[in-house]
């Protein structure tokens, strides 16, 4: 990008600035000995042209809308339209998120997400023991087709783009959305959304499954392709580097560890048969946002650099939409504090910016007060608001790439680029060449959670030392209202769901239910596609339960004790 001449002038620029202007001030500090990103790497004073010297213009940055999509996946990027604002939801019963659901659309909101209490996560309906306490507690309780028809009355899902936040259970979710699309004339081919469906990284992260690994990924192949036929503008999967960040890792760590997982679908799918420009437009990706601004934007653009050439070079995909990463953005859940919950809004306006400039396609603001309870609806206004106020009023929407030449940030993209193939090619290596059996023997050996739980325990140490600053935390402390008003689920909730349960259990056929049980069985045996007959046993309504079941009965529950972040 600079000429030898060029840059040997700049270098003796710096050097005079150095020593006639810098050192004077250095005589009376600076406020830290070292300066560092939250992920602990260190960012120098100052960047000129010297950082970016290698360079290359058209293989490194290009524009926007070709590769290596550095500047972002299309021309236009926000000035055609904004990202999608898709604000997490659910609570309680069916009913009441629906009414939440309606309560985002009138405020502007343009994509639903899902939220699902813990029993409907690990695919038991709320009937059973372990889901006492739990039913609705931190989204909605959803047990057979007939939940979902109430969490979408009033909802127009040939028109909406509706995300659903589970894993272990997906196919199960899917199903009923399926189910509900073809209740309402809806045809497949139109129905939009995003299927989280990632169990890799529950077992690097998140610790929520059925049965072990191995299946597990089969499950998801399975998903992808009945998605490819039956669905093509229905995200399957949603490969998710939120939870690991959430869990302690750095945004290396996040983005290498995502990307990783991302390539072993991309196997699981070659394995299967399936063509990588029929089935890779459909995979998206889901990171989360933190504090250090130019850190996550580094991190956005170089995620969209490697997945490119990855793409291109490792699988052969050829068509630009098989190369073109998408994502979803939130805000960092880890960062909140209980203290002084108002300062929250600061941060994810900082977070939310992060991902916009680093170009998200949709984004999740977290509510203020979430380290204390799940949302109020003034909270929820105030996230939905934030990012409109980006969209509308700060500019930032306005131009493409805002932060592309800046010398910083190309030379943190660089290094960003740098340390996420390092871990790449490590998991690559462990697999014998394949990122997928590197992935899955990471997994058992602990791998992944070593490196998390290394970087947790660093930044913790920081933070205790008061290296790192939390305001509010561990700086800047005030004494505050010890009962502040938070939104509470109805302890009758589980007793309402039990009983629509019970009402559904009464109304339907049984022998029909029970035949469709025994065709997913099949289905499994017989190493066919798992989802039409999930959709024929939810048209049933079989139950959640009943329907994991089989795969836990088939399977075995994936009792292995895993190293624990």
């Amino acid at each position: 990008m600079f000429g030898n001449d060029d840059l040997e002038r700049i270098r003796e620029q710096r050097a005079e600035w150095e020593e006639e202007t810098l050192e004077p001030f250095l005589d009376a500090g600076e406020r830290k000995e070292r300066f560092a990103t939250v992920s602990n790497h260190e960012v120098d004073r100052l960047y000129t042209p010297e950082d970016i010297a290698d360079m290359d213009l058209d293989e490194d940055l290009g524009f926007p809308g070709e590769p290596p999509y550095t500047r972002g996946p299309y021309p236009t990027m926000y000035r055609g339209r904004t990202w999608t604002m898709r604000q997490f939801a659910g609570f309680g019963t069916a009913e009441e998120t629906n009414e939440r659901f309606h309560y985002l659309i009138d405020e502007g909101q343009t994509g639903l997400s899902t939220a699902f209490d813990m029993p409907s996560l690990m695919g038991i309906d709320s009937d059973h023991p372990m889901s006492e306490g739990e039913v609705g507690k931190e989204g909605v309780a959803v047990d057979t087709l007939r939940d979902m028809e109430i969490l979408f009355d009033g909802i127009d899902i040939g028109e909406v783009s509706t995300s659903f936040t589970i894993n272990p259970s997906a196919p199960v979710i899917y199903a009923m959305y399926i189910a509900l699309a073809d209740e309402k004339g809806v045809p497949r081919e139109e129905v939009r959304g995003t299927l989280q469906n990632d169990m890799l990284k529950e077992f690097i992260a998140q610790k929520e499954w059925v049965i072990p690994p191995e299946p597990s990924l089969d499950v998801v192949t399975d998903t992808i392709e009945f998605a490819v036929e039956e669905t093509p503008k229905f995200h399957p999967v949603s490969i998710s580097g939120y939870h690991i960040r959430e869990a302690g890792a750095t945004a290396a760590q996040e983005a290498a560890f995502t990307l990783a997982d991302g390539f072993a679908y991309v196997e699981d799918c070659l394995d299967r048969g399936l063509e990588v420009d029929e089935f890779a437009p459909l995979l998206s990706f889901f990171f989360n946002s933190h504090n250090s601004i130019f850190e996550e934007i580094a991190k956005f653009r170089a995620c969209r650099r490697i997945y490119a050439r990855v793409m291109d070079e490792w699988y052969g995909a050829e068509a630009d939409a098989s190369k073109r990463l998408k994502f979803h953005t939130q805000t960092a859940g880890q960062s909140l504090t209980a203290q002084q919950p108002l300062n929250n809004i600061a941060r994810v306006t900082i977070q939310a910016l992060a991902a916009v400039m680093g170009g998200t396609q949709s984004l999740h603001t977290n509510s203020y007060d979430e380290a204390l309870a799940l949302p109020s609806e003034e909270a929820v206004r105030v996230a939905l608001r934030t990012q409109q106020i980006i969209a509308e009023e700060s500019g930032a929407a306005d131009i493409v790439d805002p932060m592309g030449g800046s010398f910083a940030i190309e030379k943190l993209t660089n290094e960003m680029e740098a340390e996420i193939m390092g871990y790449i090619e490590e998991i690559k290596e462990m697999g014998e060449g394949s990122v997928r059996d590197g992935v899955l023997s990471g997994i058992p050996d602990g791998y992944f959670h070593r490196e998390i739980q290394e970087a947790a325990y660093e930044y913790q140490k920081r933070v205790d030392k008061g290296e790192e600053v939390v305001v509010g935390v561990n700086r800047y402390e005030i004494e505050e209202d010890a009962d502040p008003d938070l939104l509470h689920v109805d302890p009758e909730t589980r007793d309402r769901q039990i009983d629509r349960l019970e009402s559904v259990k009464e109304e339907r056929d049984d022998e029909a239910v029970e035949a469709s049980l025994d065709a997913i069985e099949a289905a499994i045996e017989g190493d066919e596609n798992v989802m039409p007959p999930i959709v024929d046993a939810v048209k049933a309504y079989a139950t959640m339960g009943e329907i994991m079941a089989v795969f836990e009965d088939y399977h075995g529950a994936y009792q292995e004790t895993l190293v624990t972040v």
